[in-house]
């Protein structure tokens, strides 16, 4: 029986680094993450550690609130876009909080040009019930064409974005 080989290559467009790369049998996939996992490395990576620009920051950091949206009917968690001074300067981030639960996600999309194309930063998940998980925050900018916008997606329920601020 003939077995083709399937290559998994994952890079981030902006900064052209390479975060995974592995040729695998087809059937033979044990211990590689999925497709999901993948994508969730690829826009991490576009934001922690000061990626682009982004800060990482503490997971119950809390600013000026600009807005929240609730990820479903009640009783589920809300995403709230936020901003403040992070390390002497202005910056825009996103957190989930309220009755979050193991895996629910959270993420900022950065837009430079109005939301015409975006960077994802993100999915970061909830580490356990009930707690806060934030995504990097990026600096702010008065620029019209520069804004930003919280996402994020309870277990169960559909992916959920704030309008662009």
């Amino acid at each position: 029986m003939l077995r083709r080989v399937v290559n998994v290559i994952v890079m981030v467009a902006l900064s052209g680094v390479v975060y995974a790369c592995a040729a695998v049998e087809e059937g033979d996939d044990e211990g590689l993450p999925d497709d999901a996992e993948l994508d969730e490395v690829e826009s991490r990576g576009q934001c922690e550690g000061g990626a682009n620009g982004f800060r990482d920051i503490p997971d119950t950091l809390r600013g000026s609130k600009v807005y929240s949206v609730n990820l479903g009917p009640a009783g589920f968690p809300r995403v709230t876009l936020y901003y403040g001074n992070v390390g002497g300067v202005r910056r825009g981030w996103a957190m989930i909080d309220g009755s979050t639960h193991v895996g629910d996600l959270v993420w900022m999309d950065w837009t430079r040009d109005g939301g015409r194309t975006w960077i994802q930063c993100g999915p970061f998940p909830v580490d356990y019930d009930g707690w806060t998980k934030t995504s990097a925050a990026q600096r702010t900018s008065s620029s019209s064409s520069w804004r930003f916008r919280a996402c994020g997606r309870a277990h169960g329920a559909y992916s959920v974005c704030g309008a662009w601020w």
